[in-house]
């Protein structure tokens, strides 16, 4: 019987026997769960394994590649930039990085790659694994191309994208890259234990990548797709295998929208900023009028790429009954990665929920695991 370590409140306690019934069942093989409460740790628990093999422990220190969960970071890199008046979201991104207006972007905004909404969702084809690890040269392909929709007028999400682009006009205007920004000004600070990529210290600790026991519909479906959709051009804009997420050039490099390498309790420690004002018990990252930003609704509807139904805000997802119905509505911001880790922020609870495991499940967004953690947790606090 695999172990589990930690703590929860006895409220809570269904949500740990969730956790032991998937990590039994063998649908679990490593994962993280924290429920952060004000700055509370109200669930704190870790157990299973690090390999498919369940022969090393998943520990403590344990760490992942948590895929889109990336996102919420980068994303939270740029809300800084934008608190601190060195990005507005209603400026064209040409402002920033002038070779972006080119094939008639000049007019797209800052908070529409925020909110997915660009039109730059992928790589013009054709686009390898091996183009991500290119940052500069990757983002400068994406300045080029011309948008597979009008902008703004609906989301289609930007699968690997997203980092490059948002990356791109973070080293625009502090002159570091993704990586190095998260490092100086969000990790640190906040002493979390997440990076962009992993470094070469971390590879002991590092569970990894368990893909999908099937083949995952949002990963192959892309040749299925009509030819020149949205969707077809992001899925193949590069095609992405989730087993090279734990090869040495994927981990040393620079992917923003998916290759962050944490834990339950180092995301939750980043991102409960959001639920808590701003401000943890480290300094001040945001203030309230762009937390407030976050709920400006830029897109309600379906995903030209993923084809959920969605609405986002600027930056994170809000909540949409059908497309996650086990997320209450009220304000709260939320996105997951690739196989079904999940982050929560949920200001009018001021509580953060946060699940990273290493064995994935089919499917674009949660799964049936976070769905059962999630909801016992909501269920607990009523």
């Amino acid at each position: 019987m695999p172990d589990i370590h930690g703590t929860q409140q006895p409220r809570f306690d269904a949500v740990r026997a969730a956790l032991r019934r998937n990590l039994d069942s063998g649908e679990e093989v490593g994962a993280s769960l924290v429920v952060d409460i004000d700055g509370e740790r109200a669930v704190d628990l870790w157990g299973g394994h690090r390999d498919a093999a369940r022969t090393l422990a998943w520990e403590e220190d344990t760490v992942t590649n948590v895929w889109s969960v990336t996102k919420t970071v980068t994303s939270l890199a740029a809300l800084m930039l934008v608190d601190g008046g060195d990005l507005d979201v209603h400026a064209p991104v040409a402002r920033y990085w002038p070779e972006f207006a080119a094939n008639g972007k000049g007019h797209v905004e800052v908070r529409h790659l925020l909110s997915h909404t660009s039109g730059v969702a992928g790589l013009d084809g054709p686009a390898t694994v091996a183009d991500l690890y290119d940052t500069e040269r990757t983002a400068a392909r994406l300045a080029r191309q011309a948008p597979w929709w009008r902008p703004g007028t609906a989301s289609g999400y930007h699968i690997f994208s997203y980092g490059h682009l948002i990356g791109e006009l973070v080293r625009r205007t502090t002159g570091r890259t993704l990586k190095e920004f998260v490092a100086e000004e969000i990790a640190g600070p906040l002493a979390a234990d997440f990076r962009i990529g992993a470094d070469g210290y971390d590879r002991h600790r590092i569970a990894d990548v368990i893909p999908p026991p099937t083949p995952d519909a949002a990963a192959s479906s892309g040749l299925e797709l009509p030819p020149g959709s949205p969707a077809a051009k992001a899925m193949n804009g590069p095609a992405v295998d989730a087993s090279v997420a734990n090869t040495p050039r994927w981990r040393a490099a620079d992917i923003g929208a998916a290759n962050g390498h944490g834990n339950a309790r180092s995301v939750a420690r980043i991102l409960s900023v959001l639920v808590r004002g701003g401000q943890t018990d480290g300094p001040r990252l945001l203030g309230p009028k762009t937390i407030d930003t976050v709920f400006t609704v830029q897109a309600d509807g379906t995903d030209l790429v993923n084809g959920l139904p969605l609405r986002w805000g600027i930056g994170y997802a809000l909540p949409q009954p059908q497309a996650l119905p086990w997320i209450p509505e009220g304000r709260i911001a939320f996105w997951g990665g690739w196989g079904g880790s999940m982050i929560i922020m949920d200001l009018d609870r001021r509580m953060t929920i946060s699940y990273m495991m290493n064995r994935m499940s089919p499917g674009i967004l949660g799964s049936a695991r976070s769905a059962a953690y999630v909801q016992a947790v909501y269920d607990a606090v009523g």
